[in-house]
């Protein structure tokens, strides 16, 4: 049955839902809490939570990467952040928080400028390396021709290519574009790669052998992508849709499973699970990480597209302090917002509806039950 609402005479658009739209159902069996796994896989390496850190100057430096990664999570050092470009950023950090709202996006285009330097790259990831945890940094898909061997060769163990919409065949009159399928043909590291926000780009991007693929469109809290280029996807059904193009190539591959990862408009832990609910093997976090006492950006948020040189969709957002990172993960939570303990609240929604691993809940009975959070 269609679900397309006429706009005018001669439009019709498809009906879609955010995560507020929607709600997970409780079954007729229920479990204990502790019992739920929340653990996943990807390739070889293995998670004890489905929490992956954006790649984000004020989510994410060596050390939060490394303490992510020792609480069971991964975290993604963004490769053409303020850790590549300057030996010491804690200065430029500390300013960047104290800027005022009007100075902000000007100040972060100046500060972006300087260039990345390879050495830092390899510095960053050695850093981590040394720490014992997997070692994953992000590039954009601009910079990925340029600067992927030195990210290789300094011993990474997954691959983002990340960027506000990332195509299997994106056209330029002015450059040769990332040939996606060689590229990842001829690595020796899995590959995530996105954002992708529909079951045809999703399927596409699976066919170049991504070993995941993150869901969204320039939908997090720091982005004003819906304001600048009119251009919004709404989560609850970007997951379902990407869900359904990871079960057809399953058949169509011979069973090669390929990762859903939610990425934006997931703040909150209700927001957790209703994208695994919704099909998602894992999130990836920015604002909720950018809550922790240890983040860089001292309760500020923001990313890449907040310093575009040109055309800027996004911005410095006040997010505050919630915790330190282990609490945000594990609690204990001093509040009811959903803003700590992501894993206790996911263990506890998976037990209320009777499952026990993150596969199973992706089968969870879903309704949509619209309503304005506080």
């Amino acid at each position: 049955m269609s679900n397309e609402i006429e706009i005018g005479r001669g439009k019709h658009g498809r009906k879609a839902y955010s995560l507020d739209d929607v709600a997970v159902v409780p079954s007729r069996r229920t479990r204990g809490s502790e019992e739920p796994s929340v653990g996943w896989q990807i390739d070889a390496y293995h998670f004890d939570t489905p929490i992956v850190a954006a790649p984000m100057d004020s989510v994410m430096s060596p050390t939060t990467a490394v303490r992510l990664g020792e609480l069971g999570g991964l975290g993604v050092l963004d490769l053409e952040g303020v850790w590549t470009r300057y030996d010491d950023p804690a200065g430029l950090l500390e300013e960047i928080a104290a800027l005022p709202p009007e100075r902000a996006t000007a100040r972060l285009q100046e500060i972006y400028r300087e260039p990345v330097r390879p050495e830092l790259i390899t510095q960053r990831l050695e850093e981590i390396r040394q720490a014992g945890v997997t070692v994953a940094g992000a590039l954009s898909p601009q910079r990925t021709q340029a600067l992927w061997r030195t990210v290789v060769d300094a011993g990474v163990d997954l691959m983002v290519i990340r960027g506000t919409t990332v195509s299997a065949e994106h056209v330029s009159s002015d450059a040769e574009p990332l040939n996606l399928k060689r590229f990842i043909y001829e690595l020796d590291v899995p590959v995530i790669v996105g954002g992708a926000a529909t079951y045809t780009a999703a399927l596409h991007l699976m066919r170049t052998g991504a070993a995941g693929i993150l869901v969204g469109f320039g939908g997090g809290a720091a982005h004003t992508t819906r304001a600048t280029l009119g251009i919004h996807a709404p989560m609850a059904t970007a997951i379902a849709d990407i869900a359904a193009a990871r079960r057809d190539y399953l058949d169509e591959s011979g069973g090669r499973y390929v990762h859903v990862i939610a990425d934006g408009a997931v703040g909150r832990s209700g927001d957790v699970v209703k994208a695994i609910g919704c099909g998602a093997d894992a999130v990836m976090l920015g604002a909720a990480l950018a809550r922790a006492e240890e983040a860089p950006g001292r309760g500020w948020h923001w990313g890449p597209e907040a310093h575009h040189a040109r055309l800027p969709r996004g911005e410095r957002v006040r997010v505050g302090t919630v915790g330190t990172l282990e609490q945000i993960l594990y609690g204990p939570s001093a509040t009811a917002d959903g803003s700590s303990n992501f894993v206790g609240a996911l263990k506890r929604a998976m037990a209320s509806t009777g499952y026990v691993d993150l596969k199973a809940f992706q089968r969870v009975e879903v309704v949509v039950a619209p309503y304005g959070p506080a």
